[in-house]
């Protein structure tokens, strides 16, 4: 239990624990899957914390609390959003640019495919580790998520990538190398 100091006496009681069932309701309501809710409540419980000082005394901590359940929810959704127009137009230009030799064209296509097939988490890390180039610290400031967590994301997908690369034959796969590959 979280405890702040109110200035005009003693402890007053900033009960967030009590408020976990009707929070991870509402977010298993707004995502409509356990996993995503649990994530959701624990991004608005951070939220909570580093704003705690915003809190009114005296104020409805619940409704506080689920409006910032709320407003994490739909910044995941703009988020997601815009990262999906990205993708799409990096595919539009992807597109646009010259065909490679037959062979290599065939291969970049397996391996443009399996890595938009990542989870837009993993996508994202990779792409501005592998792509963009950025060091782990940078990408992890610029994604908003501890260093740790990056380079959870990146190897995971760099684990799924090569998966994808073992089940292939190994005349396609002679000239390319994944990121992070043998």
């Amino acid at each position: 239990m979280l405890r702040k100091q109110d200035m005009r006496g003693p402890m007053s009681r900033f009960d967030i624990i009590g408020q976990l069932g009707s929070l991870r309701r509402y977010a298993r309501s707004l995502t409509r899957d356990s996993a995503e809710a649990e994530d959701l409540v624990h991004d608005a419980l951070v939220r909570a914390y580093e704003r705690r000082g915003t809190f009114r005394s005296g104020g409805n901590l619940r409704a506080w609390l689920l409006s910032i359940v709320h407003n994490a929810f739909i910044d995941g959704l703009r988020s997601r959003k815009s990262e999906a127009a990205r993708v799409e137009q990096a595919g539009y230009l992807a597109d646009a640019s010259m065909q490679a030799p037959q062979e290599h064209s065939v291969r970049l296509a397996q391996v443009r495919e399996a890595f938009f097939k990542l989870p837009e988490e993993q996508r994202s890390a990779l792409h501005l580790v592998a792509i963009e180039g950025l060091t782990y610290s940078q990408a992890a400031e610029a994604s908003g998520v501890p260093l740790g967590t990056l380079m959870s994301r990146i190897g995971r997908a760099r684990a799924a990538l090569r998966e994808m690369e073992d089940k292939l034959p190994a005349r396609v796969k002679s000239h390319l190398r994944i990121v992070g590959g043998p």
